[in-house]
């Protein structure tokens, strides 16, 4: 089995709403991006994604989050920015990409977002 990750950052404000301390309140965050895929077998380059496809599926969803409050952007609407719900959010936009861009048999593993330095939330499926 093999495994690719990309990385990449977005800064954001959010709110989380319904929280009991100072996160209720507005406030924002440099978060970090890491992007992994798997799978079985490579293709005749060696190659089990071009880190290109990679980055471009990253860096289009995170994209849509960079420097927005983020509670003003579907899903968030509705469902808190938490750092769990904003991998689970960028988990699916890039799953989709991937299987419309790349064509080949890969999985997106996990999206791990971090919130600090030293907190992150992970979503898989």
């Amino acid at each position: 089995m093999f495994e690719v990750s990309v990385e990449n950052s977005f800064s954001g404000g959010h709110a989380l709403r319904g929280y009991q301390g100072k996160c209720e309140n507005p406030h924002g965050h440099n978060y970090k991006v890491q992007v992994t895929v798997a799978g079985d077998a490579v293709n005749n380059m060696g190659l089990l994604v071009d880190l290109k496809v990679l980055k471009s599926a990253m860096n289009q969803a995170i994209d849509r989050l960079d420097h927005q409050y983020l509670n003003d952007i579907e899903p968030f609407r509705e469902v808190n920015p938490s750092t769990e719900n904003i991998a689970r959010h960028l988990y699916r936009i890039i799953n989709t990409s991937l299987n419309l861009e790349t064509g080949v048999s890969i999985r997106l593993k996990k999206v791990r977002v971090w919130e600090t330095s030293t907190s992150y939330a992970t979503y898989f499926e």
